[in-house]
């Protein structure tokens, strides 16, 4: 892996991922799983969990990188618009810096919509193991 390095995958929030978070979590907000809750708060459905994206980010790492022997030490998110079921997710990783001394690689991400709409963004630190 190298500095510039531009990793790309596709995502889709289906109803098994959808179902299987809140079979997982308990998580029953009435924003992620009340229509009418949603519609009456300005969006036009129920709004998946931002967490749903980390759960993307965790596989890229864990299965789309060309090594296995990483580990996270640091992740933010930052959630810029609202993603709704059977939404399709385009998410855009670059290497942007290797710190050698202690082994680190940051990523800046992007998830995007069809639209080239920035639904989230952040940066990800991973180590070598």
């Amino acid at each position: 892996m190298n500095t510039g390095d531009i990793f790309k995958q596709q995502f889709k929030i289906d109803t098994t991922i959808y179902q299987g978070f809140i079979s997982l979590f308990k998580d029953t907000n009435p924003l992620h799983t009340q229509k009418d809750f949603a519609i009456s708060k300005g969006f036009k459905a129920e709004v998946m969990f931002g967490n749903i994206l980390n759960g993307f980010i965790s596989y890229f790492i864990g299965e789309c990188l060309p090594v296995k022997n990483v580990i996270i030490q640091k992740q933010e998110i930052n959630f810029r618009k609202p993603v709704y079921l059977d939404d399709e997710l385009f998410f855009f990783a670059e290497i942007t810096e290797h710190f050698e001394s202690v082994n680190t690689f940051e990523f800046k991400y992007s998830f995007k919509k069809q639209d080239d709409i920035i639904v989230a963004n952040g940066k990800i630190y991973i180590g070598l193991i």
